[in-house]
């Protein structure tokens, strides 16, 4: 269980939190109650999302029930660290779309002591790590991976099935016409080819 607001006497202590999953399994819902709490606790929050996911709004961070924070959308990673600047607090949402710096880039807030709060998918729609997400989950001190619900039996569901499988653009933003989430077993019975798949770098 993670600490929302760790003080010490003497040093300010950063690190980082990833909230992972599915689509449709709670992660922007999840990182948007803990930006909210910190706001509250009135700590100085920034909130960043890739500037190419303009689904719901061009600024805000909206999860799929419609609450909203507001951020600031950027290009880079690296564009982070311009306006991050004495903050208490940095959030994160759809990670995955980001480069690979973005690994250093939180690493890099967590050491000047700031907490990072990175939301994203874990794994794309063949069922394959996404992006700097891996890493990510490696170097955070907290992970919470979250769940969906299989629309097919309705048991946990981790994996986003892309309905449409003529398209295979590892980026493809969409909502449930787009995707469903599935559970392993269901997947595999639409992907049988998933987990022999060569990862790519």
């Amino acid at each position: 269980m993670f600490l929302e607001n760790t003080i010490h006497p003497n040093k300010r202590r950063g690190w980082i939190e990833v909230v992972c999953g599915s689509m449709f399994s709670g992660k922007t819902e999840e990182l948007i109650r803990r930006l909210k709490r910190a706001q509250f606790a009135r700590q100085k929050v920034e909130i960043f999302k890739p500037k190419i996911d303009q689904r719901y709004h061009e600024e805000d961070v909206v999860s799929h029930d419609a609450n909203s924070i507001r951020s600031t959308p950027v290009e880079s990673s690296q564009s982070i660290l311009l306006f991050a600047s004495s903050v208490d607090v940095v959030g994160i949402d759809e990670a995955q779309f980001f480069d690979v710096e973005l690994v250093n880039v939180c690493n890099e807030l967590a050491n000047q002591g700031v907490r990072v709060i990175v939301a994203g998918l874990d794994m794309d729609f063949r069922g394959l790590p996404f992006g700097p997400l891996p890493a990510l989950m490696a170097s955070a001190e907290y992970v919470t991976k979250v769940h969906a619900i299989c629309v097919i039996c309705g048991n946990l569901a981790n994996h986003s099935h892309r309905i449409d499988s003529s398209n295979e653009s590892l980026v493809l933003l969409g909502e449930t016409e787009t995707y469903q989430p599935l559970c392993r077993d269901c997947f595999y019975e639409r992907n049988p080819s998933a987990y022999n798949e060569p990862q790519r770098s």
